[in-house]
């Protein structure tokens, strides 16, 4: 484990730097909670600052020196202290003492822990802070008692008070990836983010816990959580030092508001004393919040709940969850989530009587994709007697818990209890989800089609014939997969469920030809029909997606894809542990970062997926495949080659499906290592292989990539009459006019453009994709120009070069084939030579540091511009970042 690193705080780390440099100003003073980080900022504000020009004096008040006359600035004031000096004088002795030791400098004056400052200390820092030429900083405790003086500093306007708030989620997962030497995944982010509030004491012992208790595993590159939490000793003690001594009626409203938060005031005020409750709030043990039209009640800190939690005794805990279970059955169960809560408290309680009750609450923890509770009482229903019905659900949640051996031992103790055509049709759709996505049995397509046969009840049939129609169409039998989609559609008596599902598998069917409006138009309806489907087929939320997010990334709608990984549903599947979800949707988050040229970003997060996906094969050869995108849209041959041979061992047969994305992964693979003449063979096979399945979404993305290897003249697609192929770019103008969306014509024009030999179309094709959000091909089409440019010597080549430069520093590393286009060979003298000319230095200064005469220098600049295509000075800088400084690859 690393040192605990600092990250963030920028905005804070200004306004200090700023109350240092501004002669206006004279200082600032930063409050917050204790863990919160308020020292770690101001160490790290104060060791930016130079000490040969400020006169930096650092104390840290404690307890013990708050009895003792200028105990709090003991460290920084003389040992010896003048005899027989009034108040007065002394404090006037106290400065004139640090301006002596500041030798001319300004002062700076940094105090940790200002309010346990003794009075003559606090009066001293008061008194400088009034005195010319010098700057007060410190913290503060909240809500600790303030000495008058240093209250005074910014009643008085002396000084600037800032509040210091807990670290956002985008910090605290910088600050982990940080300590931990990498990514780490997203859900687990998110449970550590909002179990230490924020505050980085709290997180830093949660680490330390959850490694010392092996309870953090790498897959992949990325950590993850298990969600485990050993209470460590001194996680322990800091909760208790927080907490304090408890009165039992105290004690009663945290215990119960941590094991029933949110919890209504109205509720809580009748199960204990109010003056209870309010001496809780007082103390800051809880929070009481609005919400809508409900007055709720949470715990001030999640981490209290963890701590009450794991130390109340069993007996008391099931007396607190029966008592919690009787409070809101009393009020009549009026929330959406009492149903649920109150089977929870009953099942822990021991009091559960109505299997039913379980069986209910099930269905509804499996809508919100909260696997683990949806399981657990799956189960407690099915052993209290909760029949067929309990087991098909509890087998179903197993599926997509990844325990799919489990799913089957549940369903085949339920065989000989199918006395109708709906549990029929029931347990051969779920068995067939088990046996197909999660052991990989390609024959249950035949199987579950044979048996479909079985069945009288149209209703009961179209269900079937729906799973059929999505497996066939995941194993790439689209025609069939077609016909029985639209069957099921025009059925009448098929369920509301049967035909949504159906119309997802139409949707990615549609989404995959290039027919993007026909796809959004039907998973709006699927969307608009979830209230209908969502209790029968929570898992049905998942093909939707998949169709949603096909068509958005084959579209290249980024701001599409931003809208569905902010949704509900991720955020349920992420704190549900819903991993199939979770792993999907971090692929697509993965694909926009990479086409926004954000290639740090993509690579973390597929390394996530990569991890949230590891025990399951229906999309991990999808996430390594984009894992693979995303190295190698870094130049990381070694990565990339890694990754793809990842994917070839997790590919599930069964989700041929998503074939188009593996094998454009391995057309990148072999590109970064350099291999164009494979990475061209690779693609345009691809491209004939698409051309035949008519997924002709696809196949413009693939053509695309070789245009982006400035392949756009290769042939592809059979034997014309003439006895020639077309070529991409001519393919790609075909495709312009079939496929929907602004995307395809525009990659048609820079094939075009490619072939035409032209800069200028180049240029403007680059403009486009920058006004698409896509600045990745936007700085490949402008490398394209430029190297044309340059090729010709043509006086553009400048200008071209500064858009390429600003392009490119919008970006993290990135290292194409189209952007080593305009990576020209310098030699290392040259490297030197048109560096310290790119920051200014003249052709003297530049000779006499590297020992050559003037005309040797001129004569290396000269071949420079020459090899960059640039007209002087000028142009350097812009000319050496765009093949340089952003690419991630100095110049050969």
């Amino acid at each position: 484990m690393s040192r605990w690193s600092f990250v963030g705080r920028t905005v804070e780390l200004g306004r200090l730097r700023s109350a240092v440099a501004d002669a206006d100003r004279r200082g600032i003073f930063f409050n917050g909670s204790a863990g919160i980080g308020k020292s770690r900022l101001l160490r790290e504000g104060l060791v930016t600052l130079p000490t040969d020009r400020y006169a930096i004096f650092t104390v840290a008040a404690s307890a013990t020196t708050a009895a003792l006359p200028f105990g709090g600035l003991v460290q920084v004031l003389p040992a010896e202290q003048p005899q027989g000096l009034s108040p007065a004088g002394l404090l006037r002795w106290a400065v004139q003492a640090l301006r002596e030791q500041a030798a001319g400098r300004p002062v700076v004056l940094a105090i940790d822990d200002a309010h346990l400052l003794d009075p003559p200390s606090a009066a001293l820092v008061h008194l400088l802070a009034r005195t010319e030429n010098t700057t007060v900083v410190g913290t503060l405790r909240d809500g600790e008692q303030l000495p008058l003086p240093i209250r005074a500093l910014w009643t008085d306007d002396l000084v600037d008070l800032a509040e210091l708030t807990p670290l956002g989620r985008p910090e605290t997962g910088a600050l982990l990836a940080a300590i931990l030497d990498g990514p780490v995944d997203d859900g687990s982010t998110e449970r550590l983010w909002r179990l230490s509030g924020g505050n980085p004491l709290l997180l830093r012992e949660l680490v330390l816990a959850a490694t010392g208790g092996g309870e953090l595993h790498r897959r992949y590159g990325a950590w993850s959580w298990t969600g485990r939490l050993e209470l460590a000793p001194n996680l322990t003690e800091l909760i208790d030092t927080r907490v304090g001594q408890l009165s039992a009626g105290v004690r009663t409203v945290v215990e119960l508001v941590a094991f029933g938060e949110p919890l209504g005031l109205q509720l809580l005020n009748e199960a204990v004393a109010p003056t209870d409750v309010e001496t809780a709030e007082e103390r800051g043990l809880i929070t009481v919040v609005r919400h809508d039209r409900r007055v709720n009640v949470r715990l001030a800190h999640p981490l209290y709940g963890e701590v009450m939690r794991r130390r109340c005794p069993v007996s008391r805990t099931r007396r607190l969850h029966a008592r919690l279970a009787d409070l809101i059955e009393k009020a009549g169960k009026r929330r959406r989530d009492d149903l649920l809560r109150v089977a929870v408290w009953r099942l822990d309680s021991g009091t559960v009587q109505d299997p039913a009750l379980l069986l209910d609450a099930a269905v509804q923890a499996f809508t919100r994709y909260d696997v683990p509770l949806a399981t657990r009482l799956a189960r407690a229903a099915l052993d209290a007697d909760g029949g067929y019905d309990a087991a098909e659900l509890l087998a179903t949640i197993l599926m997509f818990a990844d325990r799919p051996t489990e799913a089957l031992r549940v369903l085949d103790a339920v065989a000989d209890d199918l006395g109708c055509d709906r549990r029929r049709a029931r347990w051969l759709t779920v068995r067939g989800m088990v046996n197909y996505w999660g052991l990989s049995q390609e024959s249950t397509v035949e199987e579950i089609a044979a048996r479909a046969d079985e069945l009288t009840d149209p209703g009961d049939l179209a269900r079937v014939r729906a799973f059929e129609a999505i497996m066939r169409l995941h194993r790439m039998d689209t025609e069939t997969a077609l016909r029985l989609g639209r069957g099921v559609l025009d059925r009448p008596a098929a369920s509301v469920a049967a035909r949504e599902l159906a119309r997802c598998t139409i949707a990615h069917l549609q989404a995959a030809q290039g027919h993007f409006r026909r796809s959004a138009e039907a998973v709006a309806r699927v969307a608009a029909e979830a209230p209908a489907w969502r209790n029968d087929m929570p898992y049905l939320q998942l093909a939707m997606e998949l169709a949603r997010g096909t068509r958005l990334a084959l579209a290249g709608d980024l701001a599409g894809i931003d809208a569905i990984v902010a949704d509900e549903f991720a955020d349920l599947a992420g704190a549900g542990d819903f991993r199939l979800g979770t792993g999907y949707l971090a692929v697509l988050r993965a694909y926009a970062e990479r086409l926004r040229g954000r290639s740090d970003d993509a690579l973390r997060t597929s390394l996530g997926a990569c991890a949230v996906l590891a025990t399951s094969r229906v999309y991990a050869g999808l996430a390594q495949a984009e894992r693979a995108q995303a190295a190698a849209l870094r130049g990381d041959a070694g990565h990339a080659a890694e990754a793809m041979a990842e994917a070839d061992r997790t590919h599930a047969p069964g989700m041929a499906v998503l074939y188009p994305w593996l094998e454009q992964a391995r057309g990148a693979t072999l590109a970064a290592a350099g291999d164009l003449a494979a990475a061209t063979a690779q693609l345009t096979g691809l491209a004939d292989r698409l051309r035949a399945d008519g997924l002709a979404g696809h196949e413009v993305l693939v053509l695309h990539d070789l245009v982006r290897y400035d392949r756009s003249a290769a042939p592809v697609g059979p034997t014309c009459t003439d006895g020639g192929r077309r070529s991409v770019a001519q393919r790609l103008a075909e495709l312009s006019e079939r496929v929907d969306g602004p995307l395809a014509p525009l990659l048609a024009r820079q094939a075009r453009a490619c072939v035409e030999d032209s800069p200028a179309d180049l240029l403007a094709v680059a403009e486009d994709f920058a006004g698409l959000g896509l600045p990745v091909y936007a700085a490949e089409a402008t490398a394209m120009a430029l190297h044309r440019l340059r090729r010709s010597r043509s006086g553009a080549a400048g200008a071209a070069h500064q858009r390429l430069g600003a392009l490119l520093a919008g970006c993290d590393r990135l290292d194409t084939p189209a952007l080593r286009l305009v990576r020209p060979t310098l030699t290392g003298r040259e490297r030197e030579i048109a560096g310290l000319a790119a920051e200014g230095a003249s052709s003297r200064v530049i000779a006499e540091r590297l020992y050559l005469s003037s005309r040797t220098v001129e004569n290396h600049l000269q071949r420079v511009y020459s090899k960059l295509g640039v007209s002087g000075r000028a142009e350097l800088p812009a000319a050496l970042r765009a093949i340089a400084g952003r690419t991630g690859a100095e110049p050969e």
